[in-house]
This record gives C-alpha cells, structure tokens and sequence, in this order.
C-alpha cells in the first residue's frame, strides 16, 4: 500500500496542477509504464517547457504541506477534497501533500511520466525511454477507440445488454491476429532466424501465448522446437542466494550459464545436444536427458525470464534471434484518471493460479510477490526494449472473468492478517468490474491459463 499511496496522494497534487494551468482541459492518466505513470492532456499535446511548469508547480504544492481533506469513501472511491476541488481515487491517499515521497517528472511524447523509480535518485543513471513499450500501450489504446471500449464502463455496459460473446470474440480475434502476424514476420525472416527469445513478467500467459504461436509457426511450416532455461538451473547446492539468505532463483548465475551458450551454439551448428531435465522437487538435474537437434525446417524457441538479457548468449551471432516481450498490458481506464494498474492484473491472475493449479493460499502468493516484483526489475523490465515485438497479452474483457474466481479467493483472506489490506485493495479495484460468462471462453484463451479450462493445461 505504501507505494500505491504515494503515487494516489501525487495524483491528487496533479489533478489541482493541471486544473489551474490549463482549466480549459482535462488530464487523461494513460497507463502504467515501467516504474511510473504516463499522462497526457486529453485534447493538448505538451511542449517540454509546459511538462516543467507542471513539475515546478506540484513540487511548490507538495513542499507547501497542503492538507487533503478525506472526504470518505462512495460507491467504492475515495473521495478528497484539495483546496475545494473534489477528486475521487480508486486507491487511498496520504492527507497531507508533504508526506509525498520522491518522484520526477520526464517530458515523453505528447505528455508525461510521474517516475517513481529508485534508478532515476541515482545521477549516474539517466532515464531509459520506453519507446517500443509505450508503441505497445498506444496500439492498444487506439484500438479500444475503434471498437468503441475504452472505459471499464463500456465492457460492463456490453456484459448487461448481452453483447459478452461479441466483446470475448473480438477481443481473442485480435491476439490471434497479433500471433498470426508474429509467426509470419519469422517466416519472413527465416534464412536468418534460427533462435526465438520469449521473456516477460510473472503471470504475463508465457505458456499459452507459445502454445499459440508455435501453431501459427506450423501453419507456416516452420517446426517450433521447445527449450526451457528452466532445465538449466544449478544444483541447489551452488545456487546463488540474495541478502536475507534465500536461494535466489531469478538471478542469472542460478542458470548454468556456459552449457546455455554450449548447447545453443551447437544446436545452431547442427550438432545433437543431450539436454538437461530439472527436477524441480530434489533441486537437482536428473541423470536422464532429452536429446535434441534442430533440423533445416526447425527453429529452436527459448523461453524464460532472463531471455532477453545479452549475457545469456554473449558471444552468439544476435541477428540470428529473434526476440518477443509478452506482458499483460491492461487497456481500458475505470475513468479518466484511474487507470487499472497492469501489476494488479498480474497479480490477481496470479493468486488464481496459485491456488487452482498449486493449492497456494492468496496469503502465500501475496507474500512472494515483493520477491517476484525484484526479480522483474532486476532481471526482466530492463530488457524489454531489446524486442523485436512486443505482445499485450491482456484482454480487455479479462477482469470481469477474473472477478469471480478472485472474490472467492479474497474472502479467506482474515482480517487479522498481515495481507488484509491487499485482499482489500483487490476486492476494491474488482467492483467495478461486472462478471462475465465463462463458458464462452475459447478454451485456447490466455485467460484459461489461469481460471482453468485450457487446452494447454488441464
């Protein structure tokens, strides 16, 4: 809540900043990007002199130590009061604007981001533009426009007039497009693709988009030929640990690094490998192996966290890879100035799958999210730029076919626990969202990856 508090008390200083600067429009927040929030003016486009008023403006307002006035909460917002403009905020906010933590203010496009990353206290480490990200995130946007959702509002509105086949079926219409293209841009570069790199944060539908794609690569006649980092990690014993003395699984060093490069160089050479088999219950690799060669009509998909990172594979040929992102980039805004947070989503999807596929309590899953959420920065955020393409694997409709799982999931939560006010939170952000009908769910969805059903899972 700490963090979430921060940004929430920041938006509420930039909704007075923006009305008083320019009263003739109205600040739109887009959506979440890397550690910070993208924001632009719903009919300007910002100069970067105007982002630096703004900035200059909301420092005076937060060093002045303004009191927020917590008007209480209605209809499931939370509603404030800042020098007598009222402002309604999906998540709690801090009452006074000194209690702000640090944050910056960066020109990006036609607005800005409100940063709120540790990177950018550090003076030797400039800012990294999230240029194919935000492509992404805009696609997305434009998008939604066309097909007229654009606000939670729109889906809950098609649910109650009985349009949820149409908005499910345009919805996976459209991913399966995305694949479809992905496996012909391989296609088209097939003399010279030999590797397909697959990375992206915890709960982002890994498995089933691969699935997916692996088919549209047949389609194409190509041969996808499947190789988990996964079966690389060392022995438990030499396995690396992190501050507090836990085995650290997300760092690079946990991979047997040199027989990664071995195998792939040799594997591209046309050599036949013996690849490992990890058996995730002893923590060590078993003495059976899968032996493997990749064949003209063959290309060799490697999925895993640390996929993207160049020092996986230093020193192999990089115009043979081929490099995709997926994450859950969740697209419509519940109004103008709350948006749906995408870690949310991932996290929601999580504690889902966590208890239908591995009898995890929300608590267990909620208390190893703070450690998922710093191998994500460490390990996977900081390489997303180097794709090749970028997948969203959200759907628009997904958070009104995740209520009902995630309701019953949040009410074991105990009021005495320690998680309570994050199953609160939850429970808070899901209520704007009207269930949908499951059943129509293709059962290829990404979706089903997590709410059971999938044909790749069950």
């Amino acid at each position: 809540m700490h963090l979430r508090e921060n940004s929430q008390t920041v938006l509420l200083g930039l909704i007075k900043v923006i009305k008083e600067l320019f009263p003739e429009d109205e600040l739109k927040v887009a959506y979440s990007i890397q550690s910070g929030i993208y924001c632009r003016l719903l009919n300007s486009v910002l100069s970067v002199r105007e982002v630096k008023q703004i900035e200059a403006k909301i420092l005076q307002w937060v060093n002045s130590d303004v009191a927020i006035n917590f008007i209480g909460k209605n209809n499931n917002y939370y509603e404030y009061d800042v020098d007598n403009i009222k402002m309604k905020l999906i998540y709690p906010a801090r009452l006074r604007s000194s209690l702000v933590e640090a944050f910056h203010i960066v020109p990006f496009s036609d607005g800005f981001i409100i940063d709120f990353s540790n990177i950018r206290k550090e003076a030797d480490k400039p800012f990294v533009y999230p240029e194919k990200l935000s492509k992404t995130y805009e696609n997305t946007q434009l998008w939604l426009k066309k097909v007229d959702v654009q606000l939670v509002s729109d889906i809950n509105e098609a649910i109650s007039s009985g349009r949820s086949l149409e908005l499910i079926n345009i919805a996976e219409a459209r991913q399966e497009k995305e694949i479809s293209d992905i496996a012909d841009l391989i296609l088209n570069q097939k003399r010279s693709i030999r590797v397909v790199l697959i990375s992206g944060p915890s709960s982002s539908g890994k498995t089933s988009f691969i699935n997916r794609l692996s088919t549209q690569l047949r389609v194409n006649g190509i041969k996808p030929k499947p190789l988990s980092l996964d079966d690389y990690f060392v022995n438990r014993e030499v396995t690396p640990k992190d501050k507090q003395g836990n085995y650290d699984f997300e760092n690079l060093d946990a991979l047997d690094l040199r027989l990664i490069h071995r195998h792939v160089k040799d594997l591209i050479d046309g050599k036949t490998i013996q690849a490992p088999i990890f058996d995730f219950v002893t923590g060590n690799r078993m003495e059976e192996t899968r032996k493997m060669r990749l064949e003209h009509d063959e290309i060799l998909v490697v999925e895993g966290i640390h996929a993207l990172n160049p020092e996986l594979m230093p020193s192999i040929y990089r115009n043979i890879f081929f490099r995709i992102y997926i994450s859950a980039l969740f697209g419509p805004n519940i109004d103008l100035v709350n948006r749906v947070p995408t870690t949310e989503v991932r996290l929601i999807r999580r504690m889902i799958r966590d208890q239908k596929y591995r009898a995890c309590t929300p608590e267990y899953t909620f208390n190893q999210w703070p450690s998922v959420r710093r191998g994500e920065h460490k390990n996977v955020f900081k390489f997303q730029e180097e794709a090749d393409v970028m997948f969203n694997s959200s759907l628009l409709y997904e958070m009104n076919a995740l209520r009902t799982f995630a309701d019953d999931t949040l009410k074991k939560v105990d009021k005495e626990c320690e998680f309570y006010l994050t199953a609160e939170r939850l429970s808070n952000l899901l209520s704007f969202f009207n269930p949908i009908d499951i059943s129509k769910i293709p059962y290829n969805s990404i979706i089903r990856e997590f709410i059971g059903g999938s044909i790749y899972f069950d």
